[in-house]
């Protein structure tokens, strides 16, 4: 019972870390991913922007290692962030997992909010609105649309592997998420709490999926109202 109790404390740990690692990373990430998406969409025409957005777009399927990779050799000991000790740390996951769903979350807010500026901006501009209250009308009909692209990048920080085995070491007590913590039982052949993991990643996938319905359900009212 004893053994069994301390399993279970460590699962209820693990996930407890990534739910918390992939939470931060993912509020980061939207810290700078929305208000990026807002420049791109309503602040005017510029030139590079449809660059920026080109680039965005090829950067979502990025490969995990790849961002692990680049964020490894910055943050080692001899690399040019080495000083700051963030290797082997949940930071450096947060960094990482930050990093990796920016294009994912910039990508999908861009297109939530140049769907609803396309169907309203005209109409708001013609019936006597600022651009700055066209603005925050476009803003507001697309929130559902920035919720859901915030969701769905939680969804692919807390499932990515590549960055928090090479950012975190799968440290036991420390930086094990579910995704490594996964891939080290299978190495052990210890298949029931791999199980035991994959079941609530897949749990934490379909709560996703079912507030993102939720959510588009709402923006398909709006539309119809």
């Amino acid at each position: 019972m004893a053994g069994l109790a301390l399993e279970l404390g460590e699962v209820a740990g693990i996930v407890l870390r990534s739910l918390m690692v992939s939470g931060a990373a993912t509020l980061l990430s939207a810290s700078w991913s929305i208000p990026l998406a807002l420049r791109l969409v309503l602040g005017g025409e510029e030139r590079g922007k449809r660059l920026v957005m080109d680039l965005l777009n090829s950067l979502v399927g990025i490969p995990t290692v790849v961002v692990g990779l680049i964020l490894y050799f910055l943050l080692s000991r001899s690399g040019p962030l080495g000083q700051l000790q963030l290797l082997y740390t949940p930071l450096a996951i947060t960094i990482g997992q930050a990093i990796l769903i920016t294009p994912f979350i910039a990508s999908l807010s861009a297109e939530a909010l140049r769907s609803v500026r396309e169907r309203l901006w005209e109409t708001l501009i013609s019936l006597g609105a600022t651009e700055g209250q066209a603005a925050a009308t476009v803003v507001d009909e697309a929130s559902p649309g920035l919720v859901t692209s915030i969701l769905l990048g939680f969804s692919r920080a807390v499932g990515e592997l590549g960055v928090a085995l090479m950012l975190g070491g799968n440290i036991r007590g420390f930086t094990r998420v579910m995704t490594t913590a996964i891939a080290l039982e299978v190495g052990r052949g210890e298949f029931e709490l791999a199980l035991a993991l994959g079941a609530i990643l897949v749990s934490l996938s379909f709560l996703t999926t079912l507030t993102i319905r939720a959510l588009t359900r709402e923006i398909g009212w709006r539309t119809l109202g």
